[in-house]
């Protein structure tokens, strides 16, 4: 049974705080709370819901994930991909009626919360494994151009399209004729200084400075009425906590896209959550960020918020401005606290084209580039991936697209181990190494023997293309009279695989040949022992080496 303190580390933590940190997580959680402000809002817009809803997330959410979390440094939030997938996703389901929508929006939370339970439960955290690095490089970028497509019509003051990101520019194109330049220079001009301060200010609250300078203009001049459209009233106070307004039987498509936003809130928050504790030198729990993230979707979904995940840019914010345990994220907490109970008047003349500048540039950063072009280079097959993950989220959407990725990578994976390489050994000069006479056709072989080392696992769906090779390479060397089977590159066989090999064994008999098994790894040689092969082919030992064994056959077979 493991330990309470273990399961809430605050527990641990807590009564062991030393004084000395509380002013580098007092500075980063004020910080942390000035950068968050305007981007959960920007990123609520994209799912959706009322722009303050996004407080209402990194609010309830950052308090409960401080109390459950093994990272110092991460912080959650709504993200950009996250937050685009509820909005494309829900506003098929909601019907039109805002409140719907956010019932629902607060339902996945709830949803993604509960599978994160159930995967706690079930150790069930190599389940990010599922999506790799080179979906994810496609992803970010297909999701980062989607995002602007339906951010790109705010900033040029028109009204925008639906459907997927081509039919989005092309409704787009249809009205740029209608531009408002106020609220585009506006925009591009917001634009401009979050850029700026990214390469002046690196890790500022840059984007609170916009949205307090274009509150100020709209104030204290007449823009308000060149066309700007306001985020409005903000109702004051902290967020009345219950269960979503809708159940998961109300509801069709809610568990698909739970599912996919724990996939993806689990990705980002463990990345960065890896990404820090290296940095910094402590380890992080993998199965514990399950615990955390869950608890922190469940405070969300119970505050009116949708669902949130440990996002890179928020968690470089926090440990950049001195962060140094999880109470940054508990006085972040506070401080938006505040800012509802006290000054949420002071944000209801903000523009929403600022809100979409926040996320242009925010997403902006999600195109590696430089990544794809080494990826092309280090392997086609992955770089192949990456694209149909890009151009998947593309004309699918994001929550379609990368389950296509997903599946066109596992099907890829898949054909590849069932074709497995069967390679031919041959010796290394007089050195006892032996490799693949392919890769190195100076190496040198041994009239009437014959090395093979299959370059996987042997499990059911690849045993028969094992032996079609073995076979066919067999063929090929008709004088062969013994065959060495370097298993050292298998680390499992199946009772599938291990039934083939007898099959073989019997065969290689019948055709006078002799068969030998070199390097098996204990659970091999277990199972080929159960299924009866030494009574085929004499004893197999782990201290056989492919040497070993090539050197007996000489020491037989001398005239050779």
């Amino acid at each position: 049974m493991p330990r309470l303190r273990d399961v809430v580390p605050v527990i641990d933590w807590m009564p062991r705080y030393p004084v000395k940190f509380l002013k580098g997580d007092l500075v980063a959680g004020l910080t942390l709370a000035a950068f968050v402000l305007p981007e959960s809002m920007a990123y609520a817009t994209l799912a959706g819901v009322p722009a303050y809803f996004g407080i209402y997330c990194c609010l309830a959410g950052a308090l409960l994930f401080a109390i459950f979390t093994t990272s110092k440094h991460v912080a959650v939030g709504p993200t950009s991909s996250i937050s685009l997938m509820i909005g494309a996703t829900v506003a098929g389901l909601a019907g039109g009626d805002p409140q719907r929508w956010a019932a629902i929006a607060a339902l996945t939370a709830l949803t993604v919360a509960v599978i994160c339970l159930v995967a706690y439960i079930l150790r069930l955290s190599s389940l990010v494994n599922f999506i790799s690095n080179s979906i994810l490089l496609g992803f970010k970028a297909g999701a980062a151009l989607s995002i602007m497509a339906t951010q790109l019509p705010k900033l040029f003051g028109v009204e925008g399209g639906a459907g997927n990101f081509f039919s989005r520019l092309q409704h787009l194109a249809g009205e740029l004729g209608n531009t408002n330049s106020t609220v585009l220079i506006f925009g591009l001009a917001a634009l401009a200084v979050l850029i700026l301060g990214d390469h002046f200010l690196p890790g500022k609250p840059i984007s609170l400075f916009a949205v307090i300078a274009a509150i100020l203009l709209v104030s204290f001049t007449s823009l308000s009425g060149a066309g700007l459209h306001l985020t409005g009233v903000i109702p004051a106070g902290l967020p009345t906590l219950g269960r979503p307004a809708v159940r998961l039987s109300d509801v069709d498509g809610v568990l698909p896209l739970a599912l996919a936003c724990f996939l993806m809130g689990y990705i980002e928050t463990i990345s960065a959550a890896r990404t820090f504790a290296l940095k910094h030198g402590y380890t992080i729990n993998p199965r514990q960020e399950l615990l955390s993230l869950g608890m922190a979707n469940a405070a969300t979904a119970l505050a009116s918020g949708y669902v949130v995940a440990g996002g890179l840019s928020q968690s470089t914010v926090n440990e950049k401005s001195g962060s140094k345990s999880p109470m940054s994220l508990i006085l972040c907490s506070l401080a938006l606290a505040l800012i509802l109970i006290f000054f949420t008047d002071l944000l209801k003349n903000l523009p929403e084209v600022i809100l979409a500048a926040i996320v242009i540039h925010a997403v902006m950063g999600l195109i590696k580039v430089k990544e794809l072009k080494q990826l092309r280079k280090l392997s086609t097959l992955e770089f192949t991936i990456a694209m149909v993950a890009l151009a998947g989220v593309l004309v699918f959407g994001i929550l379609k697209g990368v389950m296509l990725a997903v599946i066109i990578a596992l099907v890829l994976l898949i054909r590849k181990t069932s074709n497995p390489t069967v390679a031919e050994l041959g010796r290394i000069g007089e050195t006892s190494h032996y490799s693949d006479i392919i890769r190195h056709p100076e190496n040198r072989l041994t009239n009437g023997l014959m090395i093979l080392r299959p370059e996987s696992s042997i499990i059911y769906f690849n045993a028969d293309s094992i032996r079609e090779s073995i076979n066919s390479m067999l063929d090929a060397r008709k004088d062969t009279r013994e065959l060495i089977l370097d298993l050292s590159s298998s680390p499992h066989v199946d009772v599938a695989g291990s039934a083939m090999l007898i099959d073989l064994a019997n065969a290689l008999a019948r055709r006078k040949i002799a068969l030998r098994i070199a390097s098996p790894l204990s659970d091999v040689r277990d199972l080929l022992r159960k299924q009866g092969m030494e009574e085929i082919i004499q004893h197999i030992s782990r201290q056989d080496s492919v040497h070993d064994l090539a050197e007996s056959f000489r020491k037989m077979n001398p005239n050779i």
